[in-house]
Parts: structure tokens; C-alpha cells; sequence
């Protein structure tokens, strides 16, 4: 009689991230969750202020981009690894560049030329990610809404703000 030994296998966690994702990573995982429910629990899991920052930008209606709505004319970033690329964790906090009201004593040229560049640092996913939040397609490009923004994330106020209510110059989140 022969004997086999049972082999023990580890069940990978399916909400399980690198230890500091991209952006786009913790919104392509939020996509594949079937329920809202589930949505919430990634969110919460992977919370970070860059994160807020881009779902206060895209699905708060007071806030609006001084950025033109078309096509960005950038050259994506062409190191797909994520190996020596910027990341939006760490860009966040200029954002407010970006938005009305946030630094109006930019001219357009200098306020693009600046989106340009940033994208232009930033993993091609991510810089993707970006201009769907300028452009406000946040909810059309990845399976997340504001009700479920607003369900994993109580401590946003929306509405009725300016950008400096939001993040302040330092980065430091006032939502």
C-alpha cells in the first residue's frame, strides 16, 4: 500500500494588491468586484489620500477642470514595469494646478505644459487614469460609482467647496 502525501496549497487572496499600488491597480480590482459591497471593502483596503483626491476631482460637481476636455497630447511613458515611474501617491498633491480656482495665476500654456509632464512621468496606466478623471469618465471607464465612493469613503464633504476645502497646498487632505 502506498501512501501520497497530500498536497496543502495557499489560496491566493483575490483582493490582494501589491504593498503600494498604482491607482489604476486599486480601480481595475475595484472594477472586477461583482458587488458594491465588495467595491467598498477594496476601496477601504487601499485607501489613500491620492485616491480621494482623484474621486473628489472626478465625481464632485464643484469642482471643475481647468484643463481642456479633449484628447491630451502626451508621449506615454514607455516603462510598463512601474520601475523608476512616478506615481500619483506621490504626485497628488499638484493637482490642484489642474482645477479652477486652485492656482488661477497659471496661464493655459504653463498649466498644460505642466498635465504634459506629469503624465508624461507617470506609469502609462496611471497617466491614463489621470485624464479620465480630468475629463470626469471616472465612473464610465471603471465599474465604480459616487454612492460607492461616498459609502467606503464618509469623511469626504462633497459640494459646496473650492479645491483648497479639499487639499491644501502642502497635500494635506481637509476632506
Amino acid at each position: 500500500m502506498t501512501t501520497t502525501a497530500k498536497k496543502t496549497t495557499t489560496k491566493k487572496d483575490p483582493l490582494e494588491l501589491p504593498l503600494k499600488p498604482f491607482a489604476f491597480e486599486v480601480l481595475h480590482l475595484v472594477s472586477k468586484q461583482r458587488s458594491k459591497a465588495k467595491k467598498v471593502e477594496v476601496l477601504k483596503r487601499y485607501e489613500d489620500p491620492s485616491l480621494k483626491a482623484l474621486f473628489i476631482w472626478n465625481f464632485d460637481e464643484t469642482i471643475e477642470s481647468a484643463l481642456p476636455d479633449d484628447e491630451v497630447p502626451y508621449t506615454p511613458n514607455d516603462n510598463k514595469t512601474g520601475d523608476g515611474v512616478s506615481r500619483l501617491s506621490s504626485q497628488y498633491r499638484i493637482l490642484y494646478n489642474f482645477v479652477k480656482g486652485g492656482n488661477d495665476a497659471l496661464n493655459t500654456t504653463r498649466r498644460e505644459s505642466m498635465f504634459i509632464q506629469l503624465l508624461e512621468s507617470l506609469h502609462p496606466d496611471e497617466a491614463e487614469c489621470l485624464c479620465t478623471v480630468k475629463d470626469k469618465q471616472l465612473g464610465k471607464r471603471y465599474k465604480i460609482t459616487h454612492n460607492t465612493i461616498k459609502e467606503a469613503y464618509p469623511d469626504i464633504v462633497w459640494g459646496s467647496r473650492g479645491w483648497y476645502e479639499t487639499l491644501d497646498r502642502r497635500g494635506d487632505s481637509l476632506v
